[in-house]
């Protein structure tokens, strides 16, 4: 029974309005982070598109950086995206075209390619240390108000959190060495002696 349960959920979340990630309420929970992506629906009878993350994949910390998810190829009319991250202490930020649904992106309406891509810009808030994963999923839709035909993929990439400082270094242990003063003082005290020592023999001798 439970497993029939869940089979009609899923169903369900494919026959809403549209398809789900082309439709205008946009979805959460299919960036792939929690497993679940939206090929579960949108899969049938399409070239796969190509979906890439471009964007720095070194921050400072609490530091901003901006980036573009690019969808390529597909059926390519219309499309839609859900992004997601792993770290609860990173903020992520909707730009021109989509919104924040708790602690996830979505787009707001279903979105038509241009030239045969689909991109949404959006911001990544840094945490203090460590690293985020981003999590994305996006898809090509062929606008006919099925699920079938269509296409979803999904991509990951990771991002580091670092100070960019160098450790500072090693202090010096050639103390003693060389040709610095402190260092050549017993050597000149001896020479002076051994020519002061000299001259007194010749006059005794």
């Amino acid at each position: 029974m439970r497993a029939s349960l869940g089979t009609l959920g899923v169903i369900s979340a494919c026959l809403i309005s549209t398809s789900a990630l082309a439709s205008s309420e946009g979805i959460t929970g299919q960036s792939g982070k929690d497993g679940a992506t939206c090929s579960t629906c949108h899969n049938g009878g399409a070239a796969a598109p190509v979906l890439e993350i471009s964007g720095p994949t070194t921050l400072a910390p609490n530091a901003t950086g901006q980036y573009t998810l690019i969808i390529k190829g597909g059926p390519a009319n219309v499309g839609g995206m859900n992004i997601a991250v792993n770290n609860a202490a990173a903020v992520l930020q909707p730009g021109e075209g989509s919104k924040k649904i708790g602690s996830e992106l979505t787009h707001k309406a279903s979105t038509p390619f241009t030239n045969g891509e689909l991109r949404f810009d959006f911001s990544l808030v840094a945490p203090a240390s460590g690293s985020v994963k981003i999590f994305a999923a996006g898809n090509s839709a062929n606008k006919d108000s099925y699920s079938t035909g269509d296409y979803a993929v999904a991509t990951t990439q990771t991002v580091t959190v670092s100070d960019g400082t160098t450790p500072p270094p090693e202090p010096d242990t050639d103390e003693g060495k060389g040709c610095s003063a402190t260092g050549g003082s017993p050597m000149l005290a001896f020479a002076l002696a051994a020519a002061t020592l000299t001259r007194l023999r010749r006059r005794r001798g």
